[in-house]
């Protein structure tokens, strides 16, 4: 299997499955003499851990991480990078692939078993092996190095709407993001959405959701045009994150509605002498290219495709059935999604920094 590795300059490298033994990643292209502790990883990987609510699968991981090479301790006793491959590791401990002995042999609708099986002629039907998002877990793990190298960029992620249930804009506030299971910014959504998934849960079902993500402090300048561009990259990195069916920047799809005037983003002088931009429409990049203003991204989850709900489907031989999944899963998997939006967005900017260092060397625009 191909196509394991993102990234350009800063380019991570995932293995392993969701039944497996370990997953892992390698970090490579990190600049070094930055610390680095397993501590400050772990942190991320906390957000993203399973069975921290009943709104999440209960299966049991800790997610411990261990970090295998790339750093060393220096002079005043730091463990610092070296500039070498990262190497990351997370022991998988609470496995139960027999849950998923029925349906070896069915497909089921909405998972990638069908083209799995039709493109390599083999799969690991326990969780789905290699296309769980189970993987997610080490984009977050590489997603915490990446912003150790953007040292000055903060990327903070939040979930929007889940189902029909939108957050009011008007009461965002970053520090409720971190109060409830849902990394909901608007605390009159928080229990429309608990009863609204405890009832999904209870019926066998699921349900999708919208996150945002946004990330400040990008200067101006970061991104190329035609083929490099940063929402490009941004794009697509997360629309390769499991079960995202769409990604916007800025305005995205809305944008559609506005006329040239209220699209465009008027600028003016700032108080500091520099470009004030009156709205943020483009999600903070023009033509490819970072403004200096708020990189804004959105990304659209599908409802989680295993459930209890019988569904028709065919098996490998080619005849109908049908299929409920049963085990331990997300009944909105959005939520988790928080955590490894943020990683990949934070992985794209590391990327992008070092392209732009590289172009540019020592000259402006670069910290």
């Amino acid at each position: 299997m191909s196509h394991n590795t993102f990234g350009h300059l800063f380019r991570v490298t995932t293995w392993g499955e969701s039944h497996g033994p370990a997953i892992g990643c390698v970090v490579d292209g990190c600049p070094p003499g930055i610390v680095l502790q397993a501590e400050e990883i772990q942190a991320f990987l906390d957000k993203r851990r399973p069975g921290q609510s009943r709104f999440t699968t209960q299966r049991r991981e800790p997610d411990s991480v261990k970090i295998l090479s790339g750093v060393f301790e220096d002079d005043i006793g730091q463990q610092v990078t070296t500039g070498t491959p990262i190497a990351l590791l997370i022991d998988n401990v609470d496995q139960r692939g027999k849950d998923y002995a029925d349906i070896k042999d069915k497909f089921r609708p909405g998972h990638a078993d069908f083209t799995y099986l039709e493109k390599y002629g083999i799969r690991d039907y326990r969780g789905g092996g290699r296309s769980s998002a189970r993987e997610t877990a080490m984009r977050v793990a590489a997603g915490a190095v990446a912003r150790k190298v953007i040292a000055g960029v903060t990327v903070r992620g939040a979930l929007i709407q889940i189902g029909p249930h939108k957050i009011d804009r008007s009461r965002w506030d970053w520090a409720e993001v971190e109060r409830n299971p849902f990394f909901c910014p608007d605390h009159g959504t928080v229990q429309t959405w608990a009863g609204y998934l405890d009832e999904v849960r209870k019926a066998g079902s699921s349900a999708g959701a919208v996150i945002e993500i946004v990330a400040e402090g990008v200067p101006a300048g970061w991104g190329s045009p035609i083929y490099g561009k940063l929402d490009q990259d941004l794009a697509g990195a997360l629309m390769s994150i499991n079960a995202v069916k769409g990604v916007e920047i800025g305005a995205g799809f809305a944008a559609a509605e506005l006329s040239g005037e209220d699209n465009a983003d008027e600028i003016r002088i700032g108080a500091d002498g520099g470009p004030q931009f009156l709205s943020n429409n483009a999600g903070g990049i023009l033509g490819g290219i970072s403004t200096g203003q708020p990189v804004v991204a959105r990304f659209a989850v599908k409802p989680t495709s295993s459930i209890l709900t019988p569904r028709k489907t065919i098996d490998r031989s080619g005849a109908e059935t049908e299929i409920a999944t049963k085990g331990r899963h997300d009944p909105c998997v959005g939520i988790r999604g928080v955590p490894v939006g943020e990683a990949m967005v934070a992985i794209v900017l590391a990327d992008q920094f070092l392209r732009h260092r590289a172009q540019i060397g020592a000259g402006a625009g670069c910290f």
